[in-house]
């Protein structure tokens, strides 16, 4: 299984340096990405980066990253996109509808994609994604971005089992009033143990816990067919209130809005454990069962991570947050690419949807930060040797770093297998069972002028707002008045246009 693993990858690799590397020159490529591991040095192709290299060889592109840690992403957007003299060639927009994304497109900042990413003959992995998604990210009619894939139905709840099990829940809570109840008393089990593993990305948690609190996403529709912000929403407000009921009673560490996205994992991997339970992608609930195996000697037939979707409200209704639109982010091409540059940069962002190119951008080289066992699954550590984060953490996070970042996959997953563990197995099965309980915002493809304009400072006014209540720094009044300010400063012009467009559309 190995060699014919090694075979393929081989042959995938081979007929891409043929297409493409011998085909064009050698291209100076200026990207700008989101740094999830800012405390580690990235080691620069000059300074001999592996994988850099690996690229490089198959391709002729020498890629100059300029990394920004995931935290300060977003403003650091906007201020590169204020000043084209010093604009990327190419870099991530991680919200596909966001206002800077939306008018810096119309504004002329990028290159419209549209007709590249519908010709299969000369961008074959492009083409291959899915139209409606890219109709999703579309402005205007027009794409102007690559959109990064990802799996629809990922957001969830995982939390230790073991733990779980000393309050009385040996099983699974049957519905979201259980929930609240489990983590109540998780919360007074230990003084030295937080319930929620929190950080300063606070929009999933407040996300997932209060849409299956019963919650719309972000805007919902009343009965008499007016639209209205979510977080009006009695469910919304319930769920907040949870969420602030379990602050004060110790379950959420204090100090949440410090620790950075990149640390995330901390609290739940620490010696002692920090943390029980971690409202996020599902995917790294079974990653998290699969590092207690490697380091801490768990049972893989006995997996000590549960992970928790599809919990009923108190009405009996289901509704999942929607992590993602089946996106999270684009790459865009700013027009600091020539016109005659462009195609080659598009080449070159097709090779990065085929095997070889998704390989090296999410796993990195063979024998390096990966492995491919006798069993022919890919693994993060040599066969015959444990799984030891603090040794290959180092090297990747150095060479790796956080390059799958400009990863697309727009064509589905081209990298080598990894071993299908059994929560691996339960992860996947839930993708597809749980589709039918994501729910959507209302509005997402509306266009608002007054919401391109102002609506991320308004929304992260209120985000604001919901993070220092939770925190018990201001009442409910405090809280009302800012979401009365939202109204004032542009919600409701945002509401009003909005309205006609829905009002439009349903006549």
């Amino acid at each position: 299984m190995k060699k014919l693993v090694a075979l393929f990858l081989s042959l995938v690799m081979l007929m891409s340096v043929m297409s493409f590397a011998a085909a064009e020159e050698d291209m100076t490529l200026n990207v700008m990405l989101p740094d999830f591991y800012s405390d580690s040095d990235f080691i620069s192709l000059e300074n001999g980066n592996q994988v850099l290299q690996k690229i490089y060889e198959a391709t002729g592109v020498k890629l100059n990253i300029t990394w920004v840690p995931d935290s300060g992403y977003g403003e650091r957007t906007t201020l590169t996109l204020a000043d084209p003299n010093n604009m990327p060639e190419v870099m991530v927009m991680q919200g596909v509808r966001d206002a800077i994304m939306i008018s810096s497109a119309r504004a002329g900042a990028f290159w419209d994609l549209t007709d590249y990413v519908a010709d299969a003959e000369n961008y074959p992995n492009l083409a291959a994604g899915a139209q409606s998604v890219y109709d999703n990210i579309a402005v205007d009619g027009h794409v102007y971005g690559i959109y990064r894939a990802r799996a629809y139905a990922r957001a969830g709840i995982y939390y230790r089992n073991d733990y779980a099990a000393q309050v009385g829940y040996e099983n699974p809570p049957a519905n979201v009033e259980e929930f609240k109840d489990m983590c109540l008393k998780l919360a007074a089990l230990d003084p030295n143990l937080y319930v929620f593993n929190m950080c300063k990305y606070v929009a999933g948690t407040i996300g997932i816990m209060t849409v299956m609190n019963g919650a719309p996403f972000q805007y919902g529709v009343n009965d008499e067919g007016k639209i209205y912000p979510a977080f009006e929403d009695p469910a919304f407000q319930e769920g907040l209130d949870f969420m602030r009921e379990l602050y004060a009673a110790g379950g959420i560490d204090p100090n949440f809005m410090t620790i950075e996205s990149g640390n995330w994992n901390d609290a739940e991997r620490s010696e002692p454990l920090k943390a029980l339970m971690r409202l996020d992608c599902l995917d790294n609930g079974y990653r998290y069962q699969e590092w207690l195996e490697a380091n801490k000697g768990a049972d893989p037939e006995k997996p000590i991570v549960t992970l928790l979707t599809a919990l009923p409200d108190k009405n009996g209704n289901i509704q999942i947050w929607p992590q993602n639109i089946g996106a999270s982010g684009e790459i865009v091409v700013t027009k600091a690419v020539s016109a005659e540059k462009l195609p080659k940069v598009m080449k070159f962002l097709d090779w990065c949807n085929s095997a070889e190119g998704q390989t090296l951008l999410n796993c990195g080289v063979e024998g390096v930060t990966y492995w491919i066992h006798s069993n022919g699954y890919r693994y993060t550590y040599p066969e015959g040797e444990a799984d030891n984060s603090s040794t290959y953490d180092t090297t990747t996070h150095t060479i790796q770093h956080s390059l799958n970042q400009l990863g697309m996959n727009v064509n589905g997953d081209l990298t080598p297998p990894a071993a299908s563990t059994g929560l691996r197995a339960v992860y996947n099965q839930n993708l597809l069972d749980n589709a039918q309980y994501v729910i959507a915002n209302p509005c997402f493809t509306y266009d608002s002028e007054t919401n391109n304009l102002m609506g991320a400072s308004l929304a992260q006014d209120v985000e604001d707002a919901q993070v220092q209540y939770i925190a018990g720094k201001i009442d409910l009044a405090g809280l009302q008045a800012i979401y009365e300010d939202w109204h004032a400063q542009g919600g409701d012009e945002i509401l009003a246009e909005y309205q006609a467009i829905y009002d439009a559309e349903n006549k």
